[in-house]
This record gives C-alpha cells, structure tokens and sequence, in this order.
C-alpha cells in the first residue's frame, strides 16, 4: 500500500509518500481500506515537532477518516467486510473505569491516531474494531472525515465541560476553524445564542450562515467592546477558545460573572497572563477539554444523518500526493472549515 509517512519533524518536505506492506487485522482489529481523510491543526503539530513531547517517528500521520472495512480480526462482530465506516480517532484500553465509565477520553492510556501510533493517511489501515462506526445514511466518505475529531471536540467543550443551557450566551473565537465552525452549530442546536470571531468579512459572512448572530471582524473590530455590545453590557456566559495566547485576554474579558472558559488548545502559544483577582471576583471557571467519548461521537453522527448538523469543508483534495497542499492551506489558515483529502 502507499501511504504518507513522517520520519523527521519539520516542514512540508518531511512529509513522504512511501511504500509499505499491506497491513492485516490482528484480534480485535478491522482492516478499512481508507477513502477519506480530513487534516487537522494536531497534523501540524505532529509535523513540526513539539518541545518536550517525544512523537514514536517515523508515523503515519491523521486522525479523521472513512472508508470501507476490507477484512476483520479473529473475534471481530458487529461489522462485516464491506461495510461504509468512520474511524473514531481516539483509542483506550478499555478496561479502566474511565472506559467502563464511557469516559474513554479520560483513559489514562488514552491515545490518537496519527499522534501516539500510526494514523489513517494511508491506502489501508488497522483499527480497533471499537473504532468503527457505520456512517450515516447518504455521507460520503470526505464529508465524514470532515464531522470526527473536530465536532467531536466542540461537543465535548460545550456539553460536557460548558454544560451550556439554552438561552446563553456563547462566544466562539476564531470561527472559520473545524472545531470552531462546528461549535456554533451545536451552540444553536443546544438553543444558545452567539457570537463569533473570524479573520476576514468573507469569514464572518460564513459565521453567520452557520448560526452566529453576529460575527466579529477580529481585523477591523474590537473583540471585547463588540460582544459587551451584543450582549447589552453583560458579557457571554460562555467561550470556546482554541487559539491561547491571542485571543486569552480578550476571551476572559468578554465573560459575564460566572461564565466559563473552555479551551482544547493553544495554536498561537500555551502562555497566557492571568489575574486571578478577575477570576475569583467575577466567579470565573477556566476549564480544559480534550477530545471526546465514543457514545457522544455515535451521537454526533446520528444528528448529522437527521440533518441537525452538518459538515463544513473549506477546501478538498484528491490523492495522496495532496496532503503536502492540504497541509499548507491549513497551516496558512486560508479556509473556512474543514481542509480533506481524498485518498
């Protein structure tokens, strides 16, 4: 099979397209000869390298993908070969109580595809037969690559660590991104209203389209005096953030008292100036999310096949000597949604 592999850190030159031998299922294992994949920011990161975080090069990289199961592993039920599948990114052991708990993303093992073991950027791959999930009815293979991690992500953010209630206020920054246009369609679907930030006026347009009321031009307009605005000088009860270090200060000041900050990353730097007296006075939570369990995935593609929410793809490519641009579109942040890849 071919596949894109990583054997150094660094530019867009490290990613190579290499021959390698089929793999085979093992126990437990489903073999998905891959039809799609979506690249997200943590591609980037596997790319470049990460100080003080040690990555098991060389790998394959990415964690989103669908295609069709090609062969199962002994002791492998509830699938069969030639099943139209999505590839849950993230993987545990199984057997902690976080697992049995359906908190499978708090595993203290817990890994991603394409991070901690090789990925699904490949012509076939070997998955956890946990992994699969039958895809909705009617989607195609790039349209549910574009739905996993970051949907999943943003569910995650709002749900379980926000437990936004409807009728809050939200506030998404940086709107154009996967996780981010994704939030504002859950945001609304939980019945909150938002507001959102993008990077240029042709982005706010498609903010609004998606659910935002309003969407903050983050060249032109001031974050904080926009969304005290919008939200008749009271703030939001709520931020999605994934951005850090820019977009922090901004953030904790547009919230109301007793509003929460959720955060899944930090692509503009981990490093932020906090005051804990603007914390304890207004009654602030600073909260972390990462990733998601497997229940609220299956959960995510049910209200995609009804049509609930939708995947948004920014730009698409086909072949697998496509992933280089895949990667620098992303990386330039000239798109809006999802960036995927035909394999």
């Amino acid at each position: 099979m071919r596949a894109v592999r990583i054997s150094k850190h660094g530019g867009l030159e490290v990613l190579e397209i290499v021959e390698l031998a089929d793999p085979e299922p093992g126990p437990g294992e489903v073999l998905v000869r891959m039809e799609a994949v979506s690249i997200n920011h943590l591609d980037l990161w596997v790319r470049r390298g990460v100080p003080g975080h040690t990555f098991p090069l060389p790998i394959i990289p990415t964690s989103d993908g669908a295609g069709t199961v090609a062969a199962l592993g002994v002791g492998v039920r509830g699938v069969a070969v030639g099943d139209e599948v999505a590839v849950f990114p993230g993987v545990s052991c199984g057997q902690c109580p976080a697992c049995w708990s359906g908190d499978d993303h708090l595993c203290s093992d817990y890994g991603i595809l394409g991070e901690s073991c090789d990925g699904l950027c490949a012509e076939l791959a070997t998955v956890p037969a946990a992994n699969v999930l039958r895809r909705p009815a009617g989607l195609g293979a790039p349209e549910t690559a574009a739905v996993l991690l970051a949907s999943l992500t943003a569910w995650n953010m709002l749900v379980r660590r926000a437990m936004l209630q409807p009728g809050e206020l939200v506030l998404v920054q940086v709107g154009g991104s996967g996780v981010s246009s994704a939030a504002i369609q859950i945001a609304r679907l939980l019945g909150a209203r938002v507001i959102a930030t993008a990077s240029s006026k042709e982005k706010c347009v498609r903010a609004v389209d998606l659910g935002a009321e309003r969407c903050i031009d983050l060249g032109e307009d001031d974050t904080v005096r926009a969304v005290k605005e919008w939200s008749g000088g009271r703030g939001v009860d709520v931020v999605i953030d994934h951005v850090g270090r820019d977009t922090f200060a901004a953030s904790m000041r547009s919230l109301a008292r007793a509003g929460r900050y959720v955060t899944c990353g930090a692509t503009t730097g981990p490093k932020v100036d906090l005051m804990l007296n603007h914390v304890f006075f207004k009654s602030l939570s600073i909260l972390g999310s990462t990733m998601g369990s497997k229940g609220d995935l299956a959960r995510i593609l049910k209200l995609v096949e009804q049509s609930r929410l939708a995947p948004v793809i920014g730009a698409a490519f086909t072949g697998l000597e496509q992933v280089v641009d895949a990667h620098r579109v992303l990386e330039a942040r000239e798109v809006f949604g999802k960036v995927v890849v035909r394999i």
